[in-house]
Protein backbone atom coordinates (compact mmCIF):
# COMPACT_ATOMS: atom_id res chain seq x y z
CA UNK A 1 0.00 0.00 0.00
CA UNK A 2 2.59 2.59 1.02
CA UNK A 3 4.64 1.59 -2.18
CA UNK A 4 1.03 2.16 -4.35
CA UNK A 5 1.06 5.54 -2.65
CA UNK A 6 4.26 6.90 -3.03
CA UNK A 7 4.27 5.99 -6.83
CA UNK A 8 0.76 8.36 -7.39
CA UNK A 9 2.31 11.05 -5.19
CA UNK A 10 5.20 10.91 -7.84
CA UNK A 11 2.92 10.76 -10.39
CA UNK A 12 1.14 14.10 -9.15
CA UNK A 13 4.36 15.53 -8.81
CA UNK A 14 4.83 15.08 -12.71
CA UNK A 15 1.59 16.60 -12.98
CA UNK A 16 1.17 19.92 -11.05
CA UNK A 17 5.38 20.55 -10.89
CA UNK A 18 5.37 21.40 -14.59
CA UNK A 19 2.43 23.68 -14.00
CA UNK A 20 3.97 25.27 -11.29
CA UNK A 21 7.37 26.40 -13.07
CA UNK A 22 5.12 27.43 -16.36
CA UNK A 23 2.95 29.55 -14.56
CA UNK A 24 6.17 31.12 -13.13
CA UNK A 25 7.50 31.55 -16.07
CA UNK A 26 4.14 33.89 -17.44
CA UNK A 27 3.95 35.97 -14.41
CA UNK A 28 7.79 36.33 -14.68
CA UNK A 29 7.24 37.71 -18.23
CA UNK A 30 4.94 39.71 -17.83
CA UNK A 31 6.71 41.55 -14.96
CA UNK A 32 9.44 41.86 -17.79
CA UNK A 33 6.86 43.35 -20.17
CA UNK A 34 5.91 45.03 -17.74
CA UNK A 35 9.22 46.62 -17.44
CA UNK A 36 10.30 46.96 -20.33
CA UNK A 37 7.11 49.33 -21.56
CA UNK A 38 7.91 50.77 -18.47
CA UNK A 39 11.26 51.71 -19.44
CA UNK A 40 10.42 52.19 -22.90
CA UNK A 41 7.85 55.65 -21.30
CA UNK A 42 10.39 56.52 -19.01
CA UNK A 43 13.51 56.64 -21.36
CA UNK A 44 11.54 59.03 -23.74
CA UNK A 45 12.19 62.62 -24.02
CA UNK A 46 10.98 64.25 -20.51
CA UNK A 47 8.42 65.91 -23.14
CA UNK A 48 6.22 63.04 -22.79
CA UNK A 49 5.22 64.30 -19.55
CA UNK A 50 3.43 67.22 -21.00
CA UNK A 51 1.59 64.80 -23.87
CA UNK A 52 3.45 65.45 -27.29
CA UNK A 53 1.48 64.49 -30.20
CA UNK A 54 0.96 60.43 -30.65
CA UNK A 55 1.07 58.29 -33.60
CA UNK A 56 -0.62 55.12 -32.53
CA UNK A 57 -3.27 54.03 -30.44
CA UNK A 58 -0.84 52.08 -28.30
CA UNK A 59 1.34 55.04 -28.00
CA UNK A 60 -1.90 57.36 -26.99
CA UNK A 61 -2.52 54.17 -24.38
CA UNK A 62 1.10 54.83 -22.69
CA UNK A 63 0.77 58.24 -23.01
CA UNK A 64 -2.53 58.35 -21.21
CA UNK A 65 -1.06 56.30 -18.59
CA UNK A 66 2.02 58.06 -18.16
CA UNK A 67 -0.62 61.73 -17.76
CA UNK A 68 -3.21 59.68 -15.34
CA UNK A 69 -0.37 58.44 -12.93
CA UNK A 70 -0.16 59.52 -9.42
CA UNK A 71 2.56 60.00 -7.07
CA UNK A 72 2.42 57.83 -4.21
CA UNK A 73 1.85 59.37 -1.15
CA UNK A 74 5.07 60.45 1.11
CA UNK A 75 7.17 61.43 -1.92
CA UNK A 76 9.36 65.04 -1.99
CA UNK A 77 10.83 66.27 -4.62
CA UNK A 78 13.35 68.73 -3.25
CA UNK A 79 11.18 70.47 -0.51
CA UNK A 80 8.15 70.30 -2.09
CA UNK A 81 5.35 67.42 -1.47
CA UNK A 82 4.13 65.63 -4.65
CA UNK A 83 2.01 63.38 -2.92
CA UNK A 84 -1.11 62.88 -5.09
CA UNK A 85 -0.17 64.70 -7.90
CA UNK A 86 -0.12 63.50 -11.62
CA UNK A 87 4.29 63.27 -13.53
CA UNK A 88 2.55 67.12 -15.25
CA UNK A 89 1.40 68.61 -11.80
CA UNK A 90 4.32 67.63 -10.17
CA UNK A 91 7.04 69.11 -12.92
CA UNK A 92 4.78 72.90 -12.40
CA UNK A 93 4.60 72.57 -8.37
CA UNK A 94 8.51 72.16 -8.64
CA UNK A 95 8.95 74.74 -11.00
CA UNK A 96 6.92 77.40 -9.37
CA UNK A 97 8.83 76.39 -6.02
CA UNK A 98 12.65 77.18 -7.46
CA UNK A 99 11.00 80.22 -9.11
CA UNK A 100 9.73 81.58 -5.75
CA UNK A 101 13.15 80.73 -4.48
CA UNK A 102 15.32 82.49 -7.31
CA UNK A 103 12.71 86.14 -6.37
CA UNK A 104 15.56 86.18 -3.47
CA UNK A 105 19.07 88.27 -2.83
CA UNK A 106 21.73 86.71 -1.99
CA UNK A 107 25.22 88.65 -0.96
CA UNK A 108 28.29 87.77 -1.57
CA UNK A 109 31.46 88.91 0.59
CA UNK A 110 34.48 89.48 -1.87
CA UNK A 111 37.82 90.71 -1.07
CA UNK A 112 38.13 93.58 1.47
CA UNK A 113 34.85 92.41 3.05
CA UNK A 114 32.87 94.08 0.32
CA UNK A 115 29.24 92.65 0.26
CA UNK A 116 27.81 92.43 -3.45
CA UNK A 117 24.35 91.97 -3.67
CA UNK A 118 22.65 89.72 -6.27
CA UNK A 119 19.17 88.06 -6.56
CA UNK A 120 19.01 84.36 -8.00
CA UNK A 121 16.91 84.97 -10.74
CA UNK A 122 19.57 87.24 -12.54
CA UNK A 123 22.07 83.88 -12.50
CA UNK A 124 20.48 82.26 -15.06
CA UNK A 125 18.79 79.68 -12.60
CA UNK A 126 17.80 76.07 -14.14
CA UNK A 127 16.35 72.78 -12.79
CA UNK A 128 19.63 70.52 -13.48
CA UNK A 129 18.39 66.68 -12.73
CA UNK A 130 15.21 66.47 -14.43
CA UNK A 131 16.13 63.47 -14.93
CA UNK A 132 14.27 62.53 -11.51
CA UNK A 133 11.81 62.19 -13.45
CA UNK A 134 12.50 59.02 -14.97
CA UNK A 135 12.59 57.62 -11.29
CA UNK A 136 9.34 59.67 -10.48
CA UNK A 137 7.31 57.15 -12.83
CA UNK A 138 8.89 53.84 -10.98
CA UNK A 139 6.76 55.82 -7.74
CA UNK A 140 3.10 56.63 -9.69
CA UNK A 141 0.31 54.05 -9.64
CA UNK A 142 0.18 53.84 -13.00
CA UNK A 143 2.03 52.19 -16.49
CA UNK A 144 2.81 49.16 -13.95
CA UNK A 145 0.45 45.36 -14.00
CA UNK A 146 2.39 43.79 -11.12
CA UNK A 147 1.04 45.64 -8.15
CA UNK A 148 3.76 47.27 -5.87
CA UNK A 149 2.16 47.13 -2.62
CA UNK A 150 5.26 46.82 -0.59
CA UNK A 151 7.15 49.72 -1.54
CA UNK A 152 3.67 52.39 -2.05
CA UNK A 153 3.21 50.99 1.72
CA UNK A 154 7.31 51.95 2.49
CA UNK A 155 6.91 55.43 1.26
CA UNK A 156 3.67 55.82 3.35
CA UNK A 157 5.16 55.26 6.51
CA UNK A 158 8.79 56.31 6.11
CA UNK A 159 8.79 58.68 3.15
CA UNK A 160 10.81 59.27 0.33
CA UNK A 161 12.67 62.23 -0.83
CA UNK A 162 14.09 62.76 -4.22
CA UNK A 163 16.85 65.45 -4.81
CA UNK A 164 16.09 68.81 -6.55
CA UNK A 165 19.30 69.81 -8.05
CA UNK A 166 18.59 74.44 -8.78
CA UNK A 167 22.13 75.51 -10.75
CA UNK A 168 22.95 78.58 -12.31
CA UNK A 169 24.46 79.51 -15.97
CA UNK A 170 28.18 78.79 -15.66
CA UNK A 171 28.70 81.86 -18.31
CA UNK A 172 26.47 84.17 -16.72
CA UNK A 173 28.11 83.58 -13.30
CA UNK A 174 31.44 83.87 -14.42
CA UNK A 175 30.99 87.57 -15.55
CA UNK A 176 28.90 88.29 -12.62
CA UNK A 177 31.87 87.70 -10.42
CA UNK A 178 34.10 89.32 -12.72
CA UNK A 179 32.37 92.41 -13.96
CA UNK A 180 30.92 93.17 -10.41
CA UNK A 181 33.20 90.96 -7.52
CA UNK A 182 36.39 90.92 -8.78
CA UNK A 183 36.08 94.68 -8.99
CA UNK A 184 37.40 94.78 -5.24
CA UNK A 185 40.40 92.67 -5.33
CA UNK A 186 43.21 94.05 -3.91
CA UNK A 187 46.07 94.05 -7.12
CA UNK A 188 49.50 92.80 -6.48
CA UNK A 189 52.69 94.75 -7.53
CA UNK A 190 55.18 92.96 -9.48
CA UNK A 191 58.91 93.83 -8.35
CA UNK A 192 59.52 96.40 -10.84
CA UNK A 193 62.94 97.68 -12.96
CA UNK A 194 63.27 101.03 -13.65
CA UNK A 195 66.75 102.97 -14.81
CA UNK A 196 67.28 106.70 -14.07
CA UNK A 197 70.93 108.42 -15.00
CA UNK A 198 72.18 105.26 -16.40
CA UNK A 199 71.37 103.52 -13.06
CA UNK A 200 68.98 100.96 -12.23
CA UNK A 201 66.84 100.90 -9.55
CA UNK A 202 64.87 97.84 -7.83
CA UNK A 203 61.89 98.09 -6.58
CA UNK A 204 59.95 95.58 -4.17
CA UNK A 205 56.58 94.16 -5.34
CA UNK A 206 53.50 93.62 -3.02
CA UNK A 207 51.20 90.62 -2.69
CA UNK A 208 47.28 90.98 -3.73
CA UNK A 209 44.30 89.67 -2.95
CA UNK A 210 41.25 88.40 -4.99
CA UNK A 211 38.34 86.12 -5.79
CA UNK A 212 39.25 82.86 -7.26
CA UNK A 213 36.90 83.28 -9.77
CA UNK A 214 36.80 79.13 -10.80
CA UNK A 215 36.06 77.94 -7.27
CA UNK A 216 33.28 80.53 -6.50
CA UNK A 217 31.80 79.98 -9.58
CA UNK A 218 31.57 75.97 -8.75
CA UNK A 219 30.72 77.02 -5.67
CA UNK A 220 27.65 79.29 -6.92
CA UNK A 221 26.69 76.34 -9.25
CA UNK A 222 26.69 73.63 -7.21
CA UNK A 223 25.56 75.19 -3.97
CA UNK A 224 24.04 78.69 -3.34
CA UNK A 225 20.46 77.32 -4.21
CA UNK A 226 20.54 75.31 -1.47
CA UNK A 227 21.86 77.87 0.74
CA UNK A 228 19.30 80.14 0.09
CA UNK A 229 16.75 77.53 1.01
CA UNK A 230 18.43 77.11 3.83
CA UNK A 231 18.16 80.22 5.12
CA UNK A 232 21.89 81.74 4.28
CA UNK A 233 21.91 84.78 2.33
CA UNK A 234 25.20 85.63 3.00
CA UNK A 235 27.84 83.77 1.31
CA UNK A 236 32.06 84.37 1.24
CA UNK A 237 33.42 83.64 -1.83
CA UNK A 238 36.68 81.80 -2.03
CA UNK A 239 39.89 84.00 -2.08
CA UNK A 240 43.23 83.53 -2.83
CA UNK A 241 46.36 85.42 -2.10
CA UNK A 242 48.20 86.82 -5.72
CA UNK A 243 51.70 86.91 -5.50
CA UNK A 244 53.91 89.06 -7.21
CA UNK A 245 55.93 88.18 -10.28
CA UNK A 246 59.86 88.17 -9.83
CA UNK A 247 62.40 89.21 -6.93
CA UNK A 248 64.22 92.07 -6.14
CA UNK A 249 67.19 89.76 -5.88
CA UNK A 250 66.49 88.53 -9.34
CA UNK A 251 66.02 92.31 -10.96
CA UNK A 252 69.13 92.96 -9.25
CA UNK A 253 71.29 90.79 -11.44
CA UNK A 254 69.62 92.31 -14.24
CA UNK A 255 72.60 95.17 -15.78
CA UNK A 256 74.20 93.87 -18.59
CA UNK A 257 73.65 94.65 -21.77
CA UNK A 258 72.28 91.88 -24.26
CA UNK A 259 71.47 93.83 -27.66
CA UNK A 260 71.55 97.21 -28.94
CA UNK A 261 70.73 98.84 -32.26
CA UNK A 262 70.31 102.27 -33.16
CA UNK A 263 68.91 103.90 -36.44
CA UNK A 264 68.83 107.79 -37.73
CA UNK A 265 65.71 109.65 -38.78
CA UNK A 266 67.97 112.57 -39.39
CA UNK A 267 65.69 113.48 -42.84
CA UNK A 268 62.48 113.22 -41.19
CA UNK A 269 60.15 116.32 -40.38
CA UNK A 270 58.57 117.16 -37.35
CA UNK A 271 55.57 115.13 -37.48
CA UNK A 272 57.08 111.96 -38.64
CA UNK A 273 60.08 112.69 -35.69
CA UNK A 274 57.12 113.05 -32.74
CA UNK A 275 56.02 109.90 -33.92
CA UNK A 276 59.31 108.48 -33.54
CA UNK A 277 60.15 109.84 -30.41
CA UNK A 278 56.23 108.57 -29.20
CA UNK A 279 56.61 105.29 -30.16
CA UNK A 280 60.33 104.83 -28.87
CA UNK A 281 58.88 106.39 -25.32
CA UNK A 282 56.15 103.92 -24.71
CA UNK A 283 57.76 101.45 -25.48
CA UNK A 284 61.00 102.09 -23.01
CA UNK A 285 60.95 100.94 -19.49
CA UNK A 286 59.40 97.49 -20.50
CA UNK A 287 60.04 94.56 -18.22
CA UNK A 288 59.98 91.08 -19.13
CA UNK A 289 59.99 87.98 -17.37
CA UNK A 290 61.18 84.71 -18.55
CA UNK A 291 58.64 83.43 -21.18
CA UNK A 292 56.35 86.34 -21.13
CA UNK A 293 55.83 87.67 -25.09
CA UNK A 294 55.97 91.28 -26.12
CA UNK A 295 53.69 92.76 -28.63
CA UNK A 296 55.01 96.38 -30.40
CA UNK A 297 51.14 96.90 -32.00
CA UNK A 298 49.95 96.19 -28.31
CA UNK A 299 52.10 98.40 -26.69
CA UNK A 300 52.39 101.39 -29.11
CA UNK A 301 48.71 101.79 -30.01
CA UNK A 302 46.10 102.95 -30.94
CA UNK A 303 47.47 105.60 -33.22
CA UNK A 304 45.35 108.47 -32.62
CA UNK A 305 46.38 111.98 -31.60
CA UNK A 306 45.37 111.48 -27.87
CA UNK A 307 47.99 109.23 -27.80
CA UNK A 308 50.46 111.70 -29.15
CA UNK A 309 50.69 111.03 -32.63
CA UNK A 310 50.72 112.96 -35.72
CA UNK A 311 49.85 112.78 -39.23
CA UNK A 312 52.70 111.88 -41.64
CA UNK A 313 54.02 109.73 -44.20
CA UNK A 314 53.39 105.77 -44.11
CA UNK A 315 53.48 102.62 -46.92
CA UNK A 316 49.93 101.76 -47.73
CA UNK A 317 49.74 98.76 -50.52
CA UNK A 318 52.62 100.43 -52.28
CA UNK A 319 52.00 103.74 -52.04
CA UNK A 320 53.12 106.74 -49.76
CA UNK A 321 50.32 107.89 -47.68
CA UNK A 322 49.26 110.20 -44.76
CA UNK A 323 48.29 108.60 -41.40
CA UNK A 324 48.42 108.95 -37.83
CA UNK A 325 51.71 107.28 -36.73
CA UNK A 326 53.52 107.67 -40.07
CA UNK A 327 57.31 106.88 -39.09
CA UNK A 328 56.39 103.67 -36.49
CA UNK A 329 57.99 101.08 -38.02
CA UNK A 330 61.10 102.69 -37.78
CA UNK A 331 61.09 102.29 -34.05
CA UNK A 332 60.06 98.51 -34.64
CA UNK A 333 62.54 97.99 -36.92
CA UNK A 334 65.21 99.46 -34.47
CA UNK A 335 63.70 97.40 -31.52
CA UNK A 336 64.00 94.35 -34.22
CA UNK A 337 67.50 94.31 -34.54
CA UNK A 338 68.22 94.99 -31.14
CA UNK A 339 66.73 91.92 -30.35
CA UNK A 340 67.93 89.97 -32.86
CA UNK A 341 71.45 90.82 -31.58
CA UNK A 342 70.25 89.96 -28.16
CA UNK A 343 69.21 86.66 -29.72
CA UNK A 344 65.74 86.12 -28.28
CA UNK A 345 63.03 84.53 -29.95
CA UNK A 346 61.17 86.34 -32.39
CA UNK A 347 57.26 85.04 -32.71
CA UNK A 348 56.59 87.41 -35.47
CA UNK A 349 57.95 89.44 -38.34
CA UNK A 350 57.01 91.53 -41.13
CA UNK A 351 58.74 93.22 -43.75
CA UNK A 352 57.47 96.33 -45.42
CA UNK A 353 55.94 96.42 -48.97
CA UNK A 354 58.74 98.31 -50.58
CA UNK A 355 62.19 98.83 -48.63
CA UNK A 356 63.06 101.50 -46.24
CA UNK A 357 66.17 103.47 -46.21
CA UNK A 358 66.39 103.30 -42.26
CA UNK A 359 67.56 99.33 -41.79
CA UNK A 360 69.19 97.17 -44.41
CA UNK A 361 67.10 95.05 -46.72
CA UNK A 362 65.25 92.49 -44.16
CA UNK A 363 66.48 94.16 -41.45
CA UNK A 364 62.65 95.91 -41.15
CA UNK A 365 59.98 95.27 -39.00
CA UNK A 366 56.14 96.95 -40.25
CA UNK A 367 53.58 97.77 -37.92
CA UNK A 368 50.42 97.52 -39.77
CA UNK A 369 46.79 97.95 -38.07
CA UNK A 370 44.64 97.27 -41.38
CA UNK A 371 46.90 94.57 -42.34
CA UNK A 372 47.36 92.70 -38.91
CA UNK A 373 51.39 93.11 -38.89
CA UNK A 374 52.49 93.28 -35.56
CA UNK A 375 56.52 92.60 -33.98
CA UNK A 376 56.56 90.46 -31.20
CA UNK A 377 59.16 88.34 -29.25
CA UNK A 378 59.57 86.27 -26.74
CA UNK A 379 61.57 86.51 -23.55
CA UNK A 380 63.87 83.20 -24.28
CA UNK A 381 66.45 83.77 -21.84
CA UNK A 382 66.35 82.20 -17.92
CA UNK A 383 66.56 86.06 -16.75
CA UNK A 384 64.30 89.51 -16.60
CA UNK A 385 64.63 91.42 -19.59
CA UNK A 386 64.69 95.66 -19.72
CA UNK A 387 64.05 97.48 -22.53
CA UNK A 388 65.44 101.08 -22.90
CA UNK A 389 64.73 103.00 -25.49
CA UNK A 390 65.41 106.72 -25.96
CA UNK A 391 66.09 109.59 -29.04
CA UNK A 392 68.85 112.23 -29.33
CA UNK A 393 70.05 114.01 -32.10
CA UNK A 394 67.52 112.73 -34.86
CA UNK A 395 68.74 108.67 -33.31
CA UNK A 396 66.38 106.46 -31.80
CA UNK A 397 68.27 103.40 -30.14
CA UNK A 398 66.93 100.40 -28.02
CA UNK A 399 69.32 98.96 -25.33
CA UNK A 400 67.80 94.94 -24.12
CA UNK A 401 68.97 94.61 -20.35
CA UNK A 402 70.01 91.09 -18.90
CA UNK A 403 72.07 88.47 -17.58
CA UNK A 404 74.54 87.37 -19.58
CA UNK A 405 75.09 83.77 -20.23
CA UNK A 406 76.64 84.01 -23.28
CA UNK A 407 80.03 82.46 -23.54
CA UNK A 408 81.78 85.97 -23.35
CA UNK A 409 84.05 84.90 -26.93
CA UNK A 410 80.62 84.39 -28.76
CA UNK A 411 79.91 87.52 -31.41
CA UNK A 412 76.78 87.29 -33.87
CA UNK A 413 76.32 89.79 -36.90
CA UNK A 414 73.85 89.54 -39.39
CA UNK A 415 74.32 90.51 -43.08
CA UNK A 416 71.49 91.26 -45.71
CA UNK A 417 72.04 89.41 -48.64
CA UNK A 418 69.92 90.67 -51.95
CA UNK A 419 68.60 87.78 -54.37
CA UNK A 420 66.96 90.02 -57.01
CA UNK A 421 66.35 92.87 -58.67
CA UNK A 422 63.01 94.03 -60.08
CA UNK A 423 63.35 97.31 -61.64
CA UNK A 424 59.94 99.18 -61.52
CA UNK A 425 57.97 100.12 -65.27
CA UNK A 426 56.53 103.19 -66.75
CA UNK A 427 56.09 106.34 -64.42
CA UNK A 428 52.73 106.53 -63.27
CA UNK A 429 50.63 110.18 -63.20
CA UNK A 430 47.59 111.28 -61.55
CA UNK A 431 45.06 113.64 -62.00
CA UNK A 432 44.03 115.08 -58.78
CA UNK A 433 40.79 117.60 -59.61
CA UNK A 434 41.57 118.65 -55.78
CA UNK A 435 44.20 120.03 -56.58
CA UNK A 436 45.14 123.54 -58.47
CA UNK A 437 46.99 123.89 -61.62
CA UNK A 438 50.82 124.09 -60.70
CA UNK A 439 50.78 121.34 -58.06
CA UNK A 440 53.09 118.72 -58.46
CA UNK A 441 53.85 116.18 -55.69
CA UNK A 442 56.35 113.48 -57.03
CA UNK A 443 57.33 109.84 -54.58
CA UNK A 444 60.49 108.43 -55.54
CA UNK A 445 60.27 105.31 -57.38
CA UNK A 446 61.65 101.94 -55.69
CA UNK A 447 63.21 99.38 -57.15
CA UNK A 448 61.54 95.89 -56.21
CA UNK A 449 64.38 92.99 -54.63
CA UNK A 450 64.09 89.44 -53.08
CA UNK A 451 66.15 89.60 -49.90
CA UNK A 452 67.46 87.49 -47.12
CA UNK A 453 68.99 88.24 -43.51
CA UNK A 454 71.57 85.67 -42.57
CA UNK A 455 72.94 85.03 -38.91
CA UNK A 456 76.44 84.63 -38.41
CA UNK A 457 77.99 83.22 -34.95
CA UNK A 458 81.75 83.77 -34.21
CA UNK A 459 83.41 82.16 -31.50
CA UNK A 460 86.68 83.39 -30.32
CA UNK A 461 87.32 85.11 -33.91
CA UNK A 462 86.24 82.08 -36.27
CA UNK A 463 82.80 81.61 -38.06
CA UNK A 464 80.78 78.64 -36.51
CA UNK A 465 77.72 79.19 -37.53
CA UNK A 466 75.81 80.98 -40.41
CA UNK A 467 71.81 80.61 -40.61
CA UNK A 468 69.43 82.04 -42.61
CA UNK A 469 67.06 84.84 -40.47
CA UNK A 470 64.50 85.48 -42.60
CA UNK A 471 63.33 86.13 -46.52
CA UNK A 472 61.77 89.35 -48.08
CA UNK A 473 60.19 90.00 -50.81
CA UNK A 474 59.40 94.06 -51.37
CA UNK A 475 57.81 94.83 -54.34
CA UNK A 476 58.72 97.25 -56.82
CA UNK A 477 56.94 100.95 -57.22
CA UNK A 478 57.03 103.09 -60.32
CA UNK A 479 57.87 107.12 -60.27
CA UNK A 480 54.40 108.68 -59.38
CA UNK A 481 53.11 111.94 -59.34
CA UNK A 482 49.71 113.54 -58.50
CA UNK A 483 49.07 116.39 -61.06
CA UNK A 484 47.00 118.69 -60.13
CA UNK A 485 44.08 119.91 -62.90
CA UNK A 486 41.85 122.29 -61.14
CA UNK A 487 41.96 126.12 -62.89
CA UNK A 488 39.37 128.79 -63.26
CA UNK A 489 40.29 129.18 -66.93
CA UNK A 490 40.06 126.07 -68.88
CA UNK A 491 42.73 126.44 -70.65
CA UNK A 492 45.10 125.90 -68.26
CA UNK A 493 43.46 122.95 -67.46
CA UNK A 494 43.60 121.78 -70.74
CA UNK A 495 47.29 122.14 -71.01
CA UNK A 496 48.04 120.29 -67.92
CA UNK A 497 45.52 117.32 -69.18
CA UNK A 498 48.14 117.29 -72.66
CA UNK A 499 50.48 117.27 -70.10
CA UNK A 500 49.46 113.93 -68.25
CA UNK A 501 48.76 112.66 -71.42
CA UNK A 502 52.28 112.66 -72.35
CA UNK A 503 52.65 110.25 -69.60
CA UNK A 504 56.41 112.06 -68.68
CA UNK A 505 56.25 113.72 -65.23
CA UNK A 506 59.35 115.60 -65.75
CA UNK A 507 56.54 117.59 -68.71
CA UNK A 508 53.99 117.92 -66.18
CA UNK A 509 56.58 119.38 -63.66
CA UNK A 510 57.75 121.86 -66.91
CA UNK A 511 53.81 122.56 -68.05
CA UNK A 512 53.03 123.08 -64.17
CA UNK A 513 56.07 125.88 -63.63
CA UNK A 514 55.27 127.74 -67.26
CA UNK A 515 51.43 127.72 -65.86
CA UNK A 516 52.73 129.33 -63.02
CA UNK A 517 55.26 131.76 -64.34
CA UNK A 518 52.27 132.73 -66.82
CA UNK A 519 49.75 133.36 -64.10
CA UNK A 520 52.58 135.34 -62.16
CA UNK A 521 52.78 137.82 -64.92
CA UNK A 522 49.19 138.16 -65.64
CA UNK A 523 48.91 138.75 -61.76
CA UNK A 524 52.07 141.55 -62.03
CA UNK A 525 50.39 143.45 -65.05
CA UNK A 526 47.32 143.44 -63.61
CA UNK A 527 48.68 144.82 -60.24
CA UNK A 528 49.86 147.53 -62.71
CA UNK A 529 47.69 148.28 -64.97
CA UNK A 530 45.84 148.79 -61.15
CA UNK A 531 48.08 151.13 -60.66
CA UNK A 532 48.69 153.46 -63.27
CA UNK A 533 44.44 153.29 -63.88
CA UNK A 534 43.85 157.89 -63.39
CA UNK A 535 42.12 158.84 -59.81
CA UNK A 536 38.54 159.71 -60.04
CA UNK A 537 37.01 162.07 -57.50
CA UNK A 538 33.49 162.02 -56.31
CA UNK A 539 32.19 165.79 -55.82
CA UNK A 540 28.91 165.72 -54.01
CA UNK A 541 25.96 168.25 -55.28
CA UNK A 542 27.00 170.88 -52.50
CA UNK A 543 30.38 171.05 -54.03
CA UNK A 544 28.83 171.29 -57.77
CA UNK A 545 28.00 174.59 -59.63
CA UNK A 546 25.14 173.03 -61.07
CA UNK A 547 21.57 172.84 -60.11
CA UNK A 548 19.80 169.21 -60.16
CA UNK A 549 16.74 170.02 -62.31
Amino acid sequence: MKKNRRKQRRRKQKVWLPLVLLAVAGVAAVFWYSAATHVAAVQTDHKAYYLPGVSTEEDMDKENVIRDAVVYPGVHLGAVDISGLTIEQAVEAVEQYYTGVCEQEVTLIAAQNKPVTVCLKDLAPYWENRDVLDELLCLTDGSDVIDRYMMKKDIAQNGMNLPLQISFDKEVVIDFLRNNCAIYDVPLQNANLRRENGQFIVEEGQAGEGVNISESAGMIQGGLFDEVVAGNTQINLPLEELYPMGQAEELAQVKDLLGTYTTSFSSSGASRSANVTNGCNLINGTLLYPGEEFSAYNTIKPFTEENGYRLAGSYLNGKVVESLGGGICQVSSTLYNAVLRAELQVVERHNHSMVVTYVDKSADAAIAESAGKDFRFVNSSEHPIYIEGYTHDKQITFNIYGVETRDPGRKVTFESEVLSENPPKNESIIADGGQVVGYVSVTSAHIGYQARLVKVVYQDGREIERSIVNESKYNPSPRTAVVGIAAADPNYTAMMQQAIASGSIDQCKQMAAAIKAHQAEQAALAAQMAAEAPVVTEVTAAQSDSVAP
